[in-house]
């Protein structure tokens, strides 16, 4: 099992695919990264030779990813919020930042749908 930027990767996907497991690495930079690197795309995880597994390592070292990409991003947010930015403030209320619409659709932010009923009083009989 390779272990790149302290993930490990599954073993019996392609090295192209296994690489976006590490935050910070999505497809197109797994392709560069592999062409550059001379890697057949196609390559099983567990087929990798350790000099290939180690010059993959090199080069995501050179990348930002996991822990500080996360750090960093955690960072600009809260400088936007400290600095009293729109999208700080966005953030803030847990709403979509980039200009979405929220009347409908954005549930994955608001939350459960709340409905109101039809606001007549429910009389209790006894």
């Amino acid at each position: 099992m390779a272990r790149i930027a302290g993930v490990n990767l599954p073993k019996g996907k392609r090295i192209e695919i296994a690489l976006t497991y590490v935050y910070g690495i999505g497809r197109n930079t797994s392709k560069k990264l592999l062409n550059q690197l001379k890697i057949n795309l196609d390559t099983k995880v567990e087929n990798l030779t350790p000099d290939e597994e180690q010059k993959i390592r090199d080069a995501v070292g050179q990348i930002i990813t996991e822990g500080d990409l996360r750090r960093q991003t955690g960072d600009d947010i809260k400088r936007l919020q400290e600095i009293g930015t729109y999208r700080g403030f966005r953030h803030r209320r847990h709403l979509p930042v980039r200009g979405q619409r929220t009347k409908t659709n954005a549930r994955t932010k608001r939350g459960k749908k709340k409905t109101m009923g039809s606001g007549k009083l429910k009389i209790a009989k006894k």
